[in-house]
């Protein structure tokens, strides 16, 4: 990786190069949300330093699609705990992003916007029930996958 401090190392080398945007979770529950007649709008920021994946601008909600690995997903990864060389950076990332996504959700709150949080894992498994989620601006916590 070409951060300082980070060591390159076998197993780390499938990390490189991550989409950020348009994930496959994106798009499946994008063509689900399409399917059930769902207008939106990709990647709109709506405050500083909050950019959803994307947004219903008439309903006012915000939806973020969080990665299982990335986000740390209670079911697949409950307790990640990287060893290795990078072990401290791995874990002060984790906390970054969770640092992160409260602080989008907040803004976005803030700025009126109600946000639903899915995992990935829940637009695969059942990629219908995560669109009504977000079409019946479902605040509730993640389904646990």
């Amino acid at each position: 990786m070409s951060s300082a401090g980070w060591v390159s190392t076998p197993t780390g080398s499938h990390l490189r190069g991550r989409k950020s945007k348009d994930t496959e979770p994106e798009l499946i529950l994008r063509r689900a949300l399409h399917a059930a007649g769902a207008r939106f709008r990709l990647h709109r920021r709506i405050a500083k330093g909050c950019t959803p994946d994307l947004v219903l601008p008439s309903r006012q909600v915000a939806v973020f699609v969080d990665g299982d690995y990335w986000h740390g997903c209670p079911v697949h990864f409950p307790n990640r705990s990287p060893s290795g060389p990078n072990a401290a950076l791995w874990l002060t990332k984790f906390e970054a992003v969770r640092e992160r996504d409260a602080k989008s959700t907040a803004l976005a709150e803030e700025a009126g916007w109600l946000v639903v949080r899915l995992w990935e894992c829940e637009i695969r498994e059942h990629p219908h029930g995560a669109a009504m989620r977000v079409l019946g601006g479902a605040n509730a916590p993640k389904a646990q996958g």
